[in-house]
């Protein structure tokens, strides 16, 4: 498992799949704002391509996140998109909606940025989310994230498009910035 200050990241347990389901994208909300893809129902029971892990796919690596007091389920994150010819990766992350404005995100996106530089060796890392996310937005920040660009009207979310803030950090900021 990965430590952070009140969380830890660990490999995606069978058992944990029906609660991520259930906080995480059985909201049409949530799911809609946080998927790549139209938000539609998943059949109780199925293998949701979102949430099953392939350990074989070398570019993405999901983590269940957990309390690190008590071992409570609370999220999930992943890196993904991870290029090893380039070294960079994207950062994703899901909290339930009872472990939300208590810093997790925060302490997620620090974890994952130690695995990307530390134990993978990346150059960069990338966070892309909706611009009125304020809270990833401050998670990302608060990391030594920077704000590369906006992208106008990129996302299709329950009707309407929305700008997505692309930000990015490198190895040498991310290193400096812990001493």
């Amino acid at each position: 498992m990965l430590r952070g200050t009140t969380i830890g990241l660990r490999a995606r347990h069978e058992e944990d799949i029906p609660l991520l389901r259930t906080e995480l994208h059985d909201d049409v909300v949530n799911g809609s704002r946080s998927g790549a893809a139209a938000w539609r129902p998943i059949t109780p029971g199925a293998r949701d391509p979102r949430l099953v892990v392939d350990d074989t796919n070398e570019r993405n690596v999901p983590f269940s996140v957990v309390e690190l007091e008590g071992g409570t389920l609370i999220g999930s994150a992943n890196l993904w998109g991870i290029d090893n010819h380039s070294r960079n990766a994207h950062i994703g992350l899901g909290l339930f909606p009872s472990a939300r404005g208590k810093g997790y995100g925060t302490d997620v996106v620090a974890v994952l940025c130690h695995y990307g530089f530390a134990v993978r060796g990346l150059q960069r890392l990338q966070i892309e989310t909706l611009a009125d996310n304020a809270a990833m937005l401050r998670s990302a920040e608060r990391n030594g994230f920077v704000r590369e660009g906006v992208l106008r009207s990129s996302a299709w979310v329950l009707g309407e498009f929305l700008d997505e803030v692309l930000l990015g950090l490198l190895a040498d900021e991310w290193k400096s910035g812990r001493s």
